[in-house]
């Protein structure tokens, strides 16, 4: 009897963090935790128990996420180039922030509690991209004025591109990063990617807002 409930627990649990990776990617992690609920099948008390709070949720649902993100950051430091490494560190991160909302606004605010292991996988992220930075700068391959609240900023900008265009140009946010880029470089610019055409930008102006 009570290996059962176990199994109907640990089931449950699943579908919720299913569930939740699902309407974090599409939603932001501000989405009703009841709609949650609802996709995973089961009702809101059954996912406050298993989860208190949202904190909770999203530490489950990101835990594994955020390990790649910080074993990203500490890939890139290894490069022997610091361009080549933060120039792909970079790419890596917007093309998350395009697929996924949830990680977006992790990796961008703080206006939800990302729990203490998030936030240590944040801080070793942040430590390599620093370290990464100074190395560039030193060897006079990123401009000397760049800090790493620019790669915020940077991802910053692009989340509100990746949402202002994900319906009508979801690729427009690679053309923005390589005049980014660019403009980061200590040497000559490199070639962009085609941009999207005029009717695809309308649409997404008259789209609105995030």
């Amino acid at each position: 009897m009570s290996s059962g409930l176990r199994a109907d627990a640990e089931r449950n649990r699943c579908a919720l963090i299913a569930a939740a990776e699902d309407v974090f990617a599409d939603d932001g992690l501000a989405a009703p935790l009841e709609q949650i609920a609802r996709r995973a099948g089961v009702g809101s008390a059954t996912l406050y128990r298993r989860f208190p709070d949202r904190s909770a949720l999203v530490c489950a649902v990101f835990a594994d996420r955020m390990r790649d993100y910080a074993d990203a950051a500490e890939r890139a430091l290894e490069q022997d180039d610091p361009w080549e490494g933060f120039a792909d560190f970079a790419t890596y991160l917007c093309r998350l922030q395009a697929t996924d909302r949830g990680l977006s606004e992790l990796l961008t605010t703080t206006l939800f509690d990302a729990g203490e292991p998030l936030r240590r996988q944040r801080s070793r992220a942040l430590a390599c991209v620093t370290e990464l930075i100074q190395r560039g700068r030193a060897q006079r391959r990123l401009r000397n004025d760049m800090t790493s609240e620019d790669v915020v900023l940077m991802l910053m900008a692009n989340a509100g591109l990746v949402r202002r265009t994900a319906a009508h140009a979801p690729d427009a946010w690679r053309r923005h990063l390589a005049f980014v880029l660019d403009g980061l470089r200590a040497a000559d610019a490199s070639p962009a990617p085609a941009p999207p055409d005029e009717q695809a930008v309308a649409a997404a102006m008259r789209d609105g807002g995030c």
